[in-house]
């Protein structure tokens, strides 16, 4: 696609340079880490040079250089809310993009949404997107928490050009919450691709597949195994997994793949019922393990465990949030069971642990649904055309409106 989307759009762009764009991301890890590594990967080349500013990096920020793409780590970039650490966080933002010269800034997830959109206002960067992976308002919270979220977030859609939704559920909601105008939002997927995804989809239907993955796990070949995939964090919900588990009795083992700040909570709640592996770089090789996927969690977007889970032939239950619904079409593809409720959930896994030819049925219906989607190509079209300029945004002008989000900001942390 080399010509396809070149610098001269934009006033004051030396004609055929590439676009710079800045990707922020509050930390470099998770899904939604790895989808913005994959998009950064997905658009890199002669029209288009990605940085990736973030506040901390693990394994992801390897993965990184190993692309050619630039990880700037900004320390002042970080997950809690404390306003004046996030107005300098603000600031320090503004001057990055500033020396950069960004063209496109593009937020990932709550925090890096606002004050990386903020300050892109504030250096006059000429386009603003951002990828909501899920939201930070959720039916867990108190009313006024999950209000407030809701006006930040409006007043943060005034200077979005576009909003990039990470399913068709979340779309939705954004669309129905007035976050951002409905002509400016758009949903994608997720990014699973590259020889591990055939070699993946391929070897996980082979004799001896499910064998191997537990031995690389260290459990036994006859156990009866449930699994998840992701951070040890409180939208995970990874207490409800421990204690589903811990409904299905001594005879089924759990397994959790992905570290996290609750993993030491986790750890003593779950005793010896779950197995936990921490990161793992070879996840689509440990999934065959598993004779159910398990997703617990509170709030999502569309999970990129899920759709690995798929790929390789494991049925799924899964909390019916945001945009899980998908992928998991009860009956059809998975099961679906409400968040919060761990005794559905381990009644879910029951009845699939307890109907092999209907699990069967599920996770094969399910991997042809997947089929080839999901891939870098669809995220490379999907992030070109929300690069593409189109109509101005009205909005207040930066500082004014920096000051406002401010005053918002304020308020909110008082409550």
């Amino acid at each position: 696609m080399t010509g396809y989307l070149t610098a001269p759009w934009l006033a004051g762009t030396p004609d055929g340079a590439p676009v710079r764009v800045a990707t922020v991301i509050t930390r470099l890890e998770g899904g939604a880490g790895l989808l913005a590594l994959r998009g950064a990967e997905a658009v890199q080349g002669p029209d288009v040079a990605p940085v990736i500013v973030t506040g901390s990096a693990g394994r992801l920020r390897d993965a990184a250089a190993d692309r050619g793409i630039k990880v700037i780590i900004e320390p002042m970039l970080r997950e809690v809310i404390a306003l004046r650490s996030d107005l300098r966080a603000v600031r320090r933002l503004e001057q990055i993009f500033r020396d950069y010269g960004a063209d496109v800034v593009h937020t990932h997830c709550a925090k890096a949404g606002a004050v990386g959109r903020m300050a892109a206002r504030r250096a006059g960067v000429r386009r603003i997107v951002h990828t909501f992976h899920g939201f930070p308002f959720h039916e867990f919270q108190s009313w006024p928490r999950r209000r407030a979220y809701v006006a930040i977030e409006q007043r943060l859609g005034r200077i979005t050009d576009v909003a990039l939704c990470v399913g068709t559920g979340v779309a939705a909601e954004a669309v129905r919450r007035e976050l951002v105008a409905p002509d400016r939002v758009a949903a994608i997927g997720v990014a699973v691709d590259g020889p591990q995804r055939a070699s993946a989809s391929m070897s996980a239907q082979l004799p001896g597949a499910r064998r191997r993955a537990r031995c690389a796990l260290g459990l036994r070949p006859d156990a009866r195994v449930v699994g998840s995939v992701g951070r040890l964090a409180y939208q995970k919900a990874p207490e409800d997994f421990v204690a589903a588990l811990a409904d299905l009795g001594p005879d089924v083992t759990g397994v959790w793949v992905g570290g996290g700040e609750l993993a030491g909570r986790v750890g003593r709640l779950a005793g010896g019922n779950v197995l936990l592996t921490g990161e793992r770089t070879d996840v689509l090789d440990v999934l065959p393990a598993f004779d159910v996927f398990a997703s617990s969690s509170r709030y999502e977007g569309l999970p990129t465990a899920l759709v690995e889970a798929m790929i390789c032939g494991v049925p799924v239950v899964a909390t019916a949030v945001n945009a899980v619904p998908d992928l998991v079409v009860p009956g059809e593809t998975g099961l679906l069971v409400p968040p919060g409720r761990p005794g559905q959930l381990a009644r879910a896994i029951r009845h699939l642990l307890g109907s092999p030819a209907l699990a069967t049925r599920m996770a094969r219906t399910a991997r042809a649904r997947v089929g080839d989607r999901y891939g870098l190509a669809d995220l490379r079209a999907a992030l070109l055309a929300a690069y593409v300029p189109g109509p101005a945004v009205d909005v207040l002008p930066g500082q004014k409106f920096c000051r406002a989000m401010s005053e918002e900001t304020e308020k909110f942390s008082t409550r």
